[in-house]
């Protein structure tokens, strides 16, 4: 998966440092990944849409590929901050994510198709299965962890899009969440 980077963070907004705390603050239960990721997803809802949650330079898009903005790494490596900014067109490869993650779309909407695994009983290679299509409107949340976490998004619209990811690693370090991109045979 290509996507254009700036991993380096760049400033903050009082809004962008207060949703911060509010996720140290869930993140710091110390829950299992699933209710982590709900609970982070409850912390991010009230923040989209705000204009005063990102700065303009993290709205940023690239007319390549969809670009992200790291907006925070949590100093223990516990969860880390993206904005991803989708022109019309621009979507991921079908993959899965090295942990847990909330997403909350920040502008306009975004586009999922979630896949299932199949494993070939003739020993044959496996296969992926389209579970379910979603459009996710401004200020839809959802959230999910590994396994079963194998998706693509895009940005079906005539403007651009902005989506928060909360990842539950430190993506300063890894430099993307994708754990593994599928190139497998897919059903739909």
């Amino acid at each position: 998966m290509t996507t254009s980077t700036a991993l380096t963070a760049a400033r903050t907004t009082a809004r962008l440092d207060a949703l911060v705390g509010e996720i140290r603050e869930a993140v710091g239960q110390g829950l299992p990944p699933d209710p982590t990721a709900y609970l982070v997803g409850e912390r991010l809802a009230p923040h989209l849409g705000a204009d005063d949650l990102l700065a303009p330079e993290q709205r940023e898009g690239d007319p390549e590929r969809y670009r992200q903005h790291l907006l925070h790494a949590e100093g223990d490596g516990s969860f880390s901050i993206v904005a991803l900014v989708w022109r019309p067109g621009q979507r991921t490869s079908v993959h899965d994510h090295v942990a847990w993650c909330a997403t909350g779309v920040h502008v306009g909407e975004e586009h999922e198709r979630r896949y299932r695994l199949v494993p070939s009983c003739d020993g044959s290679a496996a296969r992926l299965v389209a579970t379910q299509d979603v459009v996710n409107p401004q200020g839809a949340v959802c959230g999910f962890a590994p396994p079963g976490d194998i998706h693509r998004v895009w940005n079906a619209g005539t403007s651009e899009a902005i989506s928060l990811h909360v990842y539950g690693a430190d993506i300063s370090k890894l430099g993307t969440s994708v754990r593994r991109v599928y190139e497998l045979p897919a059903d739909r």
